[in-house]
C-alpha cells in the first residue's frame, strides 16, 4: 500500500507508540476490573485507545486519497523548545530542586513562569493577554486542585510560607 497523506501517517505512527507506551507502563499497576477499578485501569485503558486511534489514522492515511500527499513541513523548533521547556521550568518551580540548591516557588508561580515562557513559542507577545491567561490559569487551578480536590502541595514559595 502506498502513503496517500504523510502527515496522517506519521501522527498516527505517534498516537499508536504513545498509546502502547501508556498501555505498557500500566500493566506494572494492578489494573483490577470494571466494577473496582485499580490504579492501572484509566492508564490502560486510554493507551489502548489511543493506539486504536493511531491504527485508524494510519489506515485512513492509505486509503483516502489526498490532493498533494499532505508532505510533512519542517519541524518548528522554535515553539517545540519553547513549549517543552515551560513544562521543564514549570516542574523545576513547582517542586524545587534541593540537589541545586533550588527551592520549591509553588504551584502560583510555576503557572505564571509556565505561561509566560509558553507564549513565547508564538509569533506575537502580548503582556497583557499572557498576565490575564495566566491569573485565569492559576485562579482555576488553585480553586480546582486546592479547594476543591484537596491536593497537598506547595501553592506559594517556600520562602514565604516557611
Amino acid at each position: 500500500m502506498k502513503i496517500k497523506s504523510q502527515k496522517d501517517f506519521f501522527s498516527g505512527l505517534m498516537f499508536m507508540g504513545v498509546g502502547l507506551a501508556f498501555a505498557w507502563g500500566a500493566s506494572t499497576y494492578n489494573v483490577g476490573e470494571g466494577s473496582r477499578m485499580g490504579p492501572g485501569y484509566f492508564p490502560l485503558v486510554l493507551g489502548i485507545l489511543l493506539a486504536a486511534i493511531g491504527a485508524f489514522t494510519i489506515f485512513e492515511s492509505m486509503v483516502v486519497e489526498t490532493e498533494d500527499g499532505e508532505p510533512i513541513g519542517r519541524i518548528s523548533w522554535k515553539p517545540l523548545a519553547f513549549v517543552i521547556g515551560a513544562n521543564v521550568v514549570f516542574g523545576v518551580l513547582m517542586g524545587g530542586v534541593p540537589r541545586l540548591g533550588i527551592p520549591s516557588f509553588g504551584m502560583i508561580v510555576g503557572i505564571y513562569a509556565l505561561v509566560f515562557v509558553a507564549s513565547l513559542a508564538g509569533e506575537e507577545f502580548n503582556w497583557k493577554e499572557v498576565i490575564v491567561l495566566a491569573t485565569i490559569l492559576a485562579v482555576g487551578s488553585y480553586l480546582a486542585f486546592v479547594l476543591l480536590l484537596k491536593l497537598q502541595f506547595p501553592v506559594w514559595p517556600a520562602f514565604i510560607t516557611g
